[in-house]
Protein backbone atom coordinates (compact mmCIF):
# COMPACT_ATOMS: atom_id res chain seq x y z
CA UNK A 1 0.00 0.00 0.00
CA UNK A 2 2.84 1.84 0.64
CA UNK A 3 4.47 2.10 -2.60
CA UNK A 4 0.74 1.99 -4.28
CA UNK A 5 0.62 5.00 -2.61
CA UNK A 6 -2.88 3.75 -1.31
CA UNK A 7 -4.72 3.24 1.72
CA UNK A 8 -6.95 0.13 3.48
CA UNK A 9 -9.96 2.22 2.05
CA UNK A 10 -9.24 2.35 -1.62
CA UNK A 11 -9.23 -1.60 -1.89
CA UNK A 12 -11.88 -3.59 -3.37
CA UNK A 13 -10.73 -7.01 -3.35
CA UNK A 14 -8.43 -8.90 -2.42
CA UNK A 15 -6.65 -12.41 -2.90
CA UNK A 16 -4.62 -14.29 -0.95
CA UNK A 17 -2.59 -17.73 -2.13
CA UNK A 18 -1.41 -19.13 1.58
CA UNK A 19 1.03 -22.19 1.35
CA UNK A 20 -0.24 -24.76 3.70
CA UNK A 21 -3.83 -23.95 3.11
CA UNK A 22 -5.28 -27.55 2.36
CA UNK A 23 -8.17 -28.52 3.98
CA UNK A 24 -11.46 -26.49 4.23
CA UNK A 25 -11.27 -26.92 8.55
CA UNK A 26 -8.04 -24.08 8.01
CA UNK A 27 -9.95 -21.53 5.88
CA UNK A 28 -11.54 -19.90 9.02
CA UNK A 29 -8.37 -19.58 10.97
CA UNK A 30 -6.69 -18.40 7.74
CA UNK A 31 -8.93 -15.90 6.93
CA UNK A 32 -9.42 -14.64 10.41
CA UNK A 33 -4.86 -14.19 10.44
CA UNK A 34 -5.95 -12.37 6.97
CA UNK A 35 -8.26 -10.23 9.22
CA UNK A 36 -5.80 -8.88 11.26
CA UNK A 37 -4.90 -6.77 8.38
CA UNK A 38 -7.93 -4.53 8.82
CA UNK A 39 -9.29 -5.05 5.59
CA UNK A 40 -12.71 -3.97 4.76
CA UNK A 41 -13.55 -5.37 1.21
CA UNK A 42 -14.20 -8.75 -0.27
CA UNK A 43 -11.60 -11.33 1.00
CA UNK A 44 -10.50 -14.47 -0.66
CA UNK A 45 -7.63 -17.08 0.31
CA UNK A 46 -6.83 -20.59 -1.74
CA UNK A 47 -3.72 -22.64 -1.89
CA UNK A 48 -0.97 -21.03 -3.29
CA UNK A 49 -0.90 -23.36 -6.06
CA UNK A 50 -4.46 -21.61 -7.09
CA UNK A 51 -2.74 -18.40 -7.57
CA UNK A 52 -0.04 -20.16 -9.95
CA UNK A 53 -2.81 -21.34 -11.99
CA UNK A 54 -4.36 -18.18 -12.63
CA UNK A 55 -1.27 -16.09 -13.28
CA UNK A 56 -0.06 -19.06 -15.59
CA UNK A 57 -3.11 -20.54 -17.52
CA UNK A 58 -4.36 -18.43 -20.67
CA UNK A 59 -7.75 -19.83 -19.70
CA UNK A 60 -8.31 -18.89 -16.30
CA UNK A 61 -8.32 -22.68 -15.34
CA UNK A 62 -6.78 -26.05 -15.53
CA UNK A 63 -4.31 -27.52 -13.22
CA UNK A 64 -1.26 -26.73 -11.51
CA UNK A 65 1.34 -29.09 -10.55
CA UNK A 66 4.09 -27.54 -8.45
CA UNK A 67 7.42 -29.35 -8.21
CA UNK A 68 9.82 -27.06 -6.17
CA UNK A 69 11.41 -28.09 -2.95
CA UNK A 70 8.16 -30.11 -2.02
CA UNK A 71 5.28 -30.79 -4.48
CA UNK A 72 1.69 -30.40 -4.64
CA UNK A 73 -1.11 -30.04 -7.45
CA UNK A 74 -4.35 -27.82 -7.64
CA UNK A 75 -6.83 -27.73 -10.25
CA UNK A 76 -10.35 -25.80 -11.31
CA UNK A 77 -12.80 -26.25 -14.19
CA UNK A 78 -14.27 -23.21 -15.56
CA UNK A 79 -17.17 -23.34 -12.82
CA UNK A 80 -14.42 -22.84 -9.95
CA UNK A 81 -14.62 -26.46 -8.78
CA UNK A 82 -11.68 -27.97 -7.31
CA UNK A 83 -9.94 -30.64 -7.77
CA UNK A 84 -6.29 -31.51 -5.36
CA UNK A 85 -4.11 -33.35 -3.68
CA UNK A 86 -3.63 -33.17 -0.29
CA UNK A 87 -0.20 -31.22 -0.17
CA UNK A 88 1.34 -33.58 2.46
CA UNK A 89 4.25 -35.17 0.51
CA UNK A 90 5.17 -39.23 1.02
CA UNK A 91 2.82 -39.55 4.01
CA UNK A 92 0.44 -39.49 1.30
CA UNK A 93 2.39 -41.26 -1.46
CA UNK A 94 2.64 -37.61 -2.89
CA UNK A 95 6.25 -37.07 -4.19
CA UNK A 96 8.43 -35.42 -6.85
CA UNK A 97 9.35 -32.21 -5.70
CA UNK A 98 12.89 -31.93 -4.76
CA UNK A 99 13.29 -32.97 -1.38
CA UNK A 100 11.29 -36.48 -2.52
CA UNK A 101 13.75 -36.67 -5.29
CA UNK A 102 16.60 -36.43 -2.43
CA UNK A 103 15.02 -39.06 -0.34
CA UNK A 104 14.77 -41.52 -3.47
CA UNK A 105 18.17 -41.08 -3.80
CA UNK A 106 19.61 -41.71 -0.15
CA UNK A 107 17.16 -45.04 -0.47
CA UNK A 108 19.19 -46.00 -3.53
CA UNK A 109 22.42 -45.21 -1.86
CA UNK A 110 21.44 -47.23 1.31
CA UNK A 111 20.76 -50.13 -1.19
CA UNK A 112 24.31 -50.15 -2.39
CA UNK A 113 25.41 -49.89 0.53
CA UNK A 114 23.26 -53.01 1.68
CA UNK A 115 24.33 -54.72 -1.59
CA UNK A 116 20.52 -54.71 -2.15
CA UNK A 117 20.84 -52.76 -5.39
CA UNK A 118 23.23 -51.41 -7.73
CA UNK A 119 26.19 -49.43 -7.45
CA UNK A 120 25.58 -45.59 -8.35
CA UNK A 121 27.60 -41.93 -8.54
CA UNK A 122 25.14 -40.63 -6.33
CA UNK A 123 27.15 -42.62 -3.38
CA UNK A 124 30.34 -40.54 -4.77
CA UNK A 125 28.55 -37.01 -5.02
CA UNK A 126 27.10 -37.61 -1.65
CA UNK A 127 30.34 -38.71 -0.22
CA UNK A 128 31.82 -35.64 -1.49
CA UNK A 129 29.54 -33.07 -0.39
CA UNK A 130 29.02 -33.98 3.40
CA UNK A 131 32.51 -34.93 4.19
CA UNK A 132 31.83 -38.26 4.82
CA UNK A 133 34.97 -40.65 4.91
CA UNK A 134 32.78 -43.99 3.69
CA UNK A 135 29.51 -45.29 2.93
CA UNK A 136 28.60 -46.35 6.03
CA UNK A 137 29.87 -43.19 8.17
CA UNK A 138 27.56 -41.01 5.44
CA UNK A 139 24.69 -43.45 6.26
CA UNK A 140 25.13 -43.36 9.67
CA UNK A 141 25.43 -39.69 9.81
CA UNK A 142 22.45 -38.78 7.91
CA UNK A 143 20.60 -41.18 10.52
CA UNK A 144 21.59 -39.47 13.33
CA UNK A 145 21.62 -35.80 11.90
CA UNK A 146 25.29 -35.66 11.73
CA UNK A 147 25.13 -34.95 7.91
CA UNK A 148 22.54 -33.05 5.62
CA UNK A 149 21.08 -33.78 2.26
CA UNK A 150 18.65 -31.10 1.58
CA UNK A 151 16.62 -30.14 -1.37
CA UNK A 152 19.54 -28.11 -3.04
CA UNK A 153 21.47 -31.36 -3.49
CA UNK A 154 18.47 -32.29 -6.12
CA UNK A 155 20.41 -30.46 -9.32
CA UNK A 156 23.45 -32.99 -8.20
CA UNK A 157 21.34 -35.55 -8.92
CA UNK A 158 19.91 -34.33 -12.44
CA UNK A 159 23.59 -33.63 -13.23
CA UNK A 160 24.37 -37.44 -12.28
CA UNK A 161 21.79 -38.41 -14.49
CA UNK A 162 22.27 -36.82 -17.71
CA UNK A 163 25.86 -37.71 -17.24
CA UNK A 164 24.04 -41.72 -17.86
CA UNK A 165 23.95 -42.96 -14.54
CA UNK A 166 21.33 -45.47 -14.50
CA UNK A 167 20.20 -45.27 -10.84
CA UNK A 168 20.21 -41.47 -10.88
CA UNK A 169 18.38 -41.90 -13.94
CA UNK A 170 15.75 -43.96 -12.15
CA UNK A 171 15.27 -41.73 -9.64
CA UNK A 172 14.36 -38.98 -11.88
CA UNK A 173 11.95 -41.26 -14.08
CA UNK A 174 10.54 -42.00 -10.35
CA UNK A 175 9.87 -38.63 -9.49
CA UNK A 176 8.16 -37.06 -12.96
CA UNK A 177 5.71 -40.53 -12.51
CA UNK A 178 4.65 -39.27 -9.25
CA UNK A 179 4.08 -35.88 -10.42
CA UNK A 180 2.08 -37.09 -13.41
CA UNK A 181 0.06 -39.21 -11.17
CA UNK A 182 -0.93 -36.38 -8.91
CA UNK A 183 -2.31 -34.50 -12.22
CA UNK A 184 -3.99 -37.39 -13.04
CA UNK A 185 -6.02 -37.65 -9.84
CA UNK A 186 -6.71 -34.20 -10.48
CA UNK A 187 -7.92 -34.93 -14.47
CA UNK A 188 -10.22 -37.47 -13.14
CA UNK A 189 -11.63 -35.08 -9.62
CA UNK A 190 -13.09 -32.98 -12.86
CA UNK A 191 -13.63 -34.88 -15.53
CA UNK A 192 -11.09 -33.69 -17.63
CA UNK A 193 -10.06 -36.67 -19.72
CA UNK A 194 -11.35 -35.04 -22.83
CA UNK A 195 -10.37 -31.50 -22.19
CA UNK A 196 -8.50 -29.26 -23.88
CA UNK A 197 -6.77 -27.94 -20.86
CA UNK A 198 -3.71 -26.30 -19.59
CA UNK A 199 -1.08 -27.87 -16.77
CA UNK A 200 0.98 -24.98 -15.42
CA UNK A 201 3.96 -25.97 -14.55
CA UNK A 202 5.64 -24.34 -11.01
CA UNK A 203 8.70 -25.01 -9.00
CA UNK A 204 12.54 -25.29 -9.94
CA UNK A 205 11.94 -29.07 -10.38
CA UNK A 206 10.96 -28.28 -14.10
CA UNK A 207 14.39 -26.66 -14.68
CA UNK A 208 15.63 -30.13 -14.91
CA UNK A 209 14.05 -30.43 -18.52
CA UNK A 210 13.26 -33.42 -21.27
CA UNK A 211 14.68 -36.22 -18.20
CA UNK A 212 11.12 -34.88 -16.22
CA UNK A 213 9.32 -33.28 -18.27
CA UNK A 214 9.02 -35.79 -21.37
CA UNK A 215 8.21 -39.08 -18.75
CA UNK A 216 5.43 -37.05 -17.30
CA UNK A 217 3.63 -35.66 -20.54
CA UNK A 218 3.73 -39.14 -21.81
CA UNK A 219 1.95 -40.39 -18.65
CA UNK A 220 -0.16 -37.06 -18.43
CA UNK A 221 -1.31 -37.34 -21.93
CA UNK A 222 -2.24 -41.25 -21.99
CA UNK A 223 -5.15 -39.98 -19.40
CA UNK A 224 -6.05 -36.65 -20.77
CA UNK A 225 -4.21 -36.47 -24.30
CA UNK A 226 -6.06 -32.89 -24.52
CA UNK A 227 -3.26 -31.72 -21.66
CA UNK A 228 -0.72 -28.81 -22.83
CA UNK A 229 1.61 -27.39 -21.07
CA UNK A 230 2.89 -24.17 -19.89
CA UNK A 231 6.12 -23.10 -17.64
CA UNK A 232 5.00 -20.31 -14.92
CA UNK A 233 6.63 -17.33 -16.19
CA UNK A 234 4.80 -14.52 -14.68
CA UNK A 235 5.02 -13.41 -11.12
CA UNK A 236 2.91 -15.55 -9.03
CA UNK A 237 1.37 -12.17 -7.43
CA UNK A 238 -0.34 -11.70 -10.61
CA UNK A 239 -2.53 -14.81 -9.53
CA UNK A 240 -3.46 -12.81 -6.39
CA UNK A 241 -4.11 -9.93 -8.06
CA UNK A 242 -6.68 -12.24 -10.52
CA UNK A 243 -8.23 -13.37 -7.92
CA UNK A 244 -8.72 -9.80 -5.74
CA UNK A 245 -10.06 -8.75 -9.06
CA UNK A 246 -12.74 -11.40 -9.00
CA UNK A 247 -13.71 -10.24 -5.52
CA UNK A 248 -14.02 -6.58 -6.56
CA UNK A 249 -16.19 -8.15 -9.45
CA UNK A 250 -13.76 -7.00 -12.42
CA UNK A 251 -13.43 -8.76 -14.92
CA UNK A 252 -9.29 -9.54 -15.03
CA UNK A 253 -8.96 -11.86 -18.21
CA UNK A 254 -8.52 -8.93 -20.50
CA UNK A 255 -5.40 -7.04 -17.91
CA UNK A 256 -3.80 -10.64 -17.48
CA UNK A 257 -0.83 -9.80 -20.11
CA UNK A 258 -0.65 -6.20 -18.66
CA UNK A 259 -0.22 -7.47 -15.43
CA UNK A 260 2.00 -10.00 -16.06
CA UNK A 261 4.11 -7.64 -18.36
CA UNK A 262 4.06 -4.72 -15.37
CA UNK A 263 4.62 -6.90 -12.42
CA UNK A 264 7.94 -8.38 -14.00
CA UNK A 265 9.20 -4.75 -14.79
CA UNK A 266 8.92 -3.90 -11.21
CA UNK A 267 10.82 -7.15 -9.83
CA UNK A 268 13.31 -6.73 -12.93
CA UNK A 269 14.17 -3.30 -10.93
CA UNK A 270 14.49 -4.92 -7.84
Amino acid sequence: MKSAGITPVQIAGAGFGVAGYDWPSERAPTLDAIGTLGLDCPVEAVNDAIIGLLAGSSQGWGIAIIAGTGENCWGMDPQRRYGRMTGNSLFMDEYGGAQTIVFRAVQAVARQWGQRGPATELSNVFLQHTGASTLADLLEGLGTARYQLGADVAPMIFRVAEDGDSVAKDVIHWAALGLADMVNGVVRQLSFEDENFEVVLIGSVFKGGPLILDPMKIAICEVAPGAGFVHLKAPPVVGGVLLAMEQAKIDGSRLREKLIESSMKIFEKR
